[in-house]
């Protein structure tokens, strides 16, 4: 992660890809979603899906951890630091999410593959060191189907602070 002012907008980073098992969607569900069309693979058969699913959550966890991975694993951006000393941001914390949908279901055996595009920056006057960043993150899956997407917000570091137009 660069400074809010580096962030690119259009840019689009490879997170990696997940393939879901049956044991893991029913440990993930049986934990944070127990409805039977996400733990019991006979009663999941009656059910709208007409078989086990993924948790829309579990989906998103998998996205979380493949986002945090990617960060973790980017190599250190050349940036210099701002001018009070400050070094680069290393990525803030969110302040939500907006637009959450799960298109498809995630059944077991499926291998998703996640993305985030940068969309949008936002300026805060209430914060003049911070701004946020605004991607679309989706998973896609092994068929090239989008199946999850939403657009996240982070927080990131300015180099130099927000100065609003006095006009």
């Amino acid at each position: 992660m660069a400074w809010f002012e580096e962030a690119e907008i259009g840019k689009t980073v490879a997170l990696g890809s997940h393939t879901f098992t049956e044991a893991d969607i029913i440990r993930f569900a049986k934990k944070y979603d127990p409805q039977p069309f996400h733990t019991d693979p006979e009663a999941a058969k009656d059910t709208h899906f007409g078989g086990l699913v993924a948790a829309g959550w579990h989906i998103a966890a998998i996205w979380m951890k493949l986002m945090v991975a990617t960060r973790r694993n980017a190599p250190a951006e050349e940036s210099t630091p701002a001018p009070d000393g400050r070094a680069a941001p290393r990525g803030g914390p969110s302040p939500g999410f907006l637009d959450l949908k799960w298109l498809k279901p995630v059944r077991a055996g499926d291998t998703i593959t996640y993305r985030t595009t940068a969309t949008e920056k936002v300026d805060l006057k209430s914060r003049p060191y911070q701004g946020i960043i605004r991607s679309l993150n989706e998973g896609f899956n092994q068929n090239g189907e989008l199946v999850f997407s939403f657009i996240g917000q982070g927080l990131v570091e300015r180099r130099e602070p927000f100065q609003p137009d006095a006009s």
